[in-house]
């Protein structure tokens, strides 16, 4: 095997490569649930939503990621949910799916506050073709043609890893505001593709918080009634990577237009750009249905990659919940928050 050939099997199985850390959202708002498991059948009725993000889709760069989620209150403060995850890149041939059962307990701490504690778990695959490979004991050198598999002995590695997942978070919320934490991957998992390697999966730290604004008391004749203000951050941080999104979002009624900016809070290097990211979002509702879409516009002069496309479909139930105080007040704060304070 060619020492060019070495270096770059040996670069697909660093643990520091592309594919160990987390795939993200921009409309994190839309699914919060991607975010914390807190956020668990927050909404206090049946809601579910899918998501689809494709990502540098120029040339064979393209990082496709999609995410489903289903929730629901199983007595007044315990909720329970399902989700899932896939995540695919075309170039390395990787793939990243898992599966997880979740769990949110809410604690009225006062009249106005109250404190959901979320805990999401389950099972984790990663997959890479090594079987794709093309090693230099493969290719006869007479006639240039493909003589069969490797006898190299770096080769022989399972394709294929399953992992135990567990993942947990805190919000406090009241009519107005919300703080979130949350932590992946707390059981550290190894996902390492080598029989005897030792790869522990990064954490994943999440800090997420927004404020809400009721702009009913502005003239009619600038805002449609029940217009409303939506200031939101999200902080992520795995390993070395991190990233700040901060953007508002305002809501018209059936429409809502935002933008988010995504900045680089601790470049690693002097030349390294601050702000990555400038992401327009538009949501449409129809109903007990809310369409998505946003738009990453690359600022850090990586090259022509065709942005970031993501879109949202999110479902949430409009039948009267018996469970639920104010039922009616968070059914129409949910139409962009994206889940229901309180």
């Amino acid at each position: 095997m060619s020492n060019t050939i070495k270096y770059l099997f040996l670069l697909l199985l660093k643990p520091m490569a592309i594919w160990a850390q987390d795939p993200i959202f921009t409309q994190f708002y839309n699914i919060p649930e991607a975010l914390n498991p807190a956020f668990t059948a927050s909404a206090n009725t049946w809601n579910a939503g899918i998501a689809h993000r494709r990502q540098w889709p120029n040339d064979n760069r393209r990082i496709d990621t999609q995410y489903a989620f289903v929730s629901n209150l199983a007595t007044d403060e315990l909720g329970l949910g399902l989700t899932a995850q896939n995540h695919s890149e075309v170039f390395t041939g990787y793939n990243y799916f898992k599966l997880n059962g979740a769990a949110s307990y809410r604690v009225d701490v006062s009249y106005d506050w109250h404190i959901r504690f979320g805990i999401e778990a389950g099972y984790g695959r990663k997959d890479f073709g090594f079987g794709g490979l093309l090693l230099e004991d493969q290719i006869n050198i007479g006639t240039g043609a493909i003589d069969g598999p490797t006898v190299d002995p770096g080769a022989m590695r399972n394709n294929k890893i399953g992992f135990f997942d567990l993942n947990a978070g805190i919000l406090a919320d009241n009519e107005s505001s919300w703080f979130g934490v949350s932590l992946r991957h707390l059981n550290r998992p190894d996902i390492s593709f080598t029989e005897n390697g030792n790869v522990p999966l990064n954490m994943f730290l999440s800090v997420h918080g927004g404020y809400f604004w009721d702009l009913g008391g502005l003239p009619s004749f600038f805002l449609p009634e029940g217009s409303t203000l939506i200031l939101m951050g999200n902080y992520m941080r795995q390993s070395e990577y991190n990233r700040f999104d901060l953007g508002t979002v305002m809501d018209y009624g059936r429409f809502s237009i935002g933008v988010f900016s995504a900045v680089n809070l601790e470049r690693k290097t002097n030349n390294g750009h601050l702000l990555t990211s400038v992401n327009p979002v538009a949501t449409v509702n129809f109903g007990e249905f809310k369409f998505g879409y946003s738009y990453d516009i690359n600022t850090s002069g990586i090259g022509r990659t065709g942005g970031i496309h993501e879109l949202t479909l999110i479902w949430q139930s409009s039948r009267e919940c018996s469970k639920c105080d104010n039922y009616k007040v968070r059914l129409k704060r949910n139409g962009e928050a994206g889940y229901s304070k309180g």
